[in-house]
């Protein structure tokens, strides 16, 4: 059974760190992309970091480039989405997912995943 389970989410002041993780069980992660999608309050869902399957490419949007960082570990199959300097626009419920079908690549729409987690809260506030 394919599943993404992420956590580390949690209440952070501007300026801070989290260090959120998606591990996966069912698959091998490293055989498909790897993106994390956010969505805020009243705002559509967006991608922000994605790694490839192929070269382990890594991919972020103009938003968080410079502060998060995406990484993968293959013994623990679990993909790792740093996120350094939080903003408040940060402030978001954070999914990753992946297409164990194997069509989408970083950049695909969104539609394209087809394996979801449940997602994490991720609130930056002073």
């Amino acid at each position: 059974q394919v599943q993404l389970v992420e956590s580390g989410g949690g209440l952070v002041q501007p300026g801070g760190s989290l260090r959120l993780s998606c591990a996966a069980s069912g698959f091998t992660l490293a055989d498909y992309a790897l993106e994390w999608f956010r969505q805020a309050p009243g705002k559509e869902r967006e991608g922000i970091s994605c790694i490839s399957r192929s070269d382990g490419g890594t991919y972020y949007a103009d938003s968080v480039k410079g502060r998060f960082t995406i990484s993968r570990d293959n013994a623990k199959n679990t993909v790792y989405l740093q996120m350094n300097n939080l903003k408040p626009e940060d402030t978001a419920v954070y999914y990753c997912a992946t297409d164990v079908i194997g069509v989408a690549v970083c950049g695909s729409t969104t539609s394209a995943f087809g394996s979801w987690g449940q997602g994490t809260q991720v609130t930056v506030s002073s």
